[in-house]
């Protein structure tokens, strides 16, 4: 049987396209526009000329060092994030004391606490700690607030493992250590992927901490240093868009790369 075209659908999908696409267009349209073209056509027309001078501003102003350092960021939180994150959720998962469990709890309270209510102690402890104005008074409080989205996301992969891999394996004389390896990992891909996909995007978008924790030029990231290009009598907003898609291509890279376990993961993040 021949199927109909739904042509409502495609109308849909045609409406949606277009409010996804327009704002992207304008991002590289506007980036490659000089700023007297943008001020005069506006960001939707049609580009009557391609300049790089935006980019070349850019990378004179510093800021492929902020990338640098963002990168640097990201990579540390998702390291942190699943050295600790993967063993608290095999814990949880095959732990059966109450201990477990309170810890579990623990950490789904953490998804109710935002930075900004903690943002004092916070500073007053990476104070003290010497890592006030470094790249690790920006990593460790943003693994930290990864952790509880982590662990429940990798805990529900780890739940949807039959219950007979874990007893074969075990009546073979495998240690915890070795199943956690040799079997919850690999079974798990898609929910750590899920969970480093989740970690890096939470420090590369960070502000509030950069904001707080950094002080120098030399460890700002990305999302500081976009006011480089806005001051009190105005803005660059050409260069400013081009540092925007100069910093969104290598998360962007990251996602499309890791997009099929991302979905996998997030679809087992409920468990059974």
């Amino acid at each position: 049987m021949r199927s109909r075209p739904n042509y409502l659908a495609g109308i849909a999908a045609f409406a949606w396209l277009l409010i996804i696409g327009t704002p992207l267009y304008a991002l590289v349209n506007s980036s490659l526009e000089s700023q007297s073209q943008y001020s005069d056509r506006g960001p939707l027309s049609l580009p009557s000329g391609i300049t790089f001078h935006n980019f070349a501003t850019v990378v004179d102003s510093g800021f492929l060092g902020y990338l640098w350092n963002t990168i640097l960021v990201a990579a540390a939180t998702v390291a942190i994030v699943l050295l600790l994150a993967v063993p608290i959720s095999y814990a949880v998962v095959r732990g059966r004391s109450w201990l477990t469990r309170g810890v579990f709890r623990l950490f789904l309270l953490g998804l109710a606490i935002p930075a900004q209510a903690v943002i004092i102690p916070l500073f007053l402890i990476i104070n003290r700690l010497g890592f006030y104005d470094t790249l690790w008074g920006v990593i460790l409080p943003t693994a930290a607030f990864s952790l509880p989205v982590s662990v429940l996301v990798i805990s529900g992969g780890m739940r949807e493992i039959s219950v007979s891999l874990y007893e074969a394996m075990a009546l073979d004389g495998a240690r915890p250590a070795r199943i956690l390896w040799d079997l919850v990992v690999p079974l798990s891909r898609s929910s750590i992927a899920s969970a480093s996909v989740f970690a890096a995007l939470q420090a590369w978008n960070g502000f509030l901490f950069p904001l707080i924790m950094t002080q120098s030029n030399s460890n700002k990231l990305v999302t500081l240093g976009l006011y480089n290009f806005v001051s009190s009598y105005g803005a660059d907003i050409p260069a400013l868009l081009a540092a925007v898609l100069m910093s969104a291509i290598p998360i962007l890279l990251v996602y499309l790369f890791a997009r099929r376990a991302l979905v996998a993961g997030l679809m087992g993040a409920g468990g059974k």
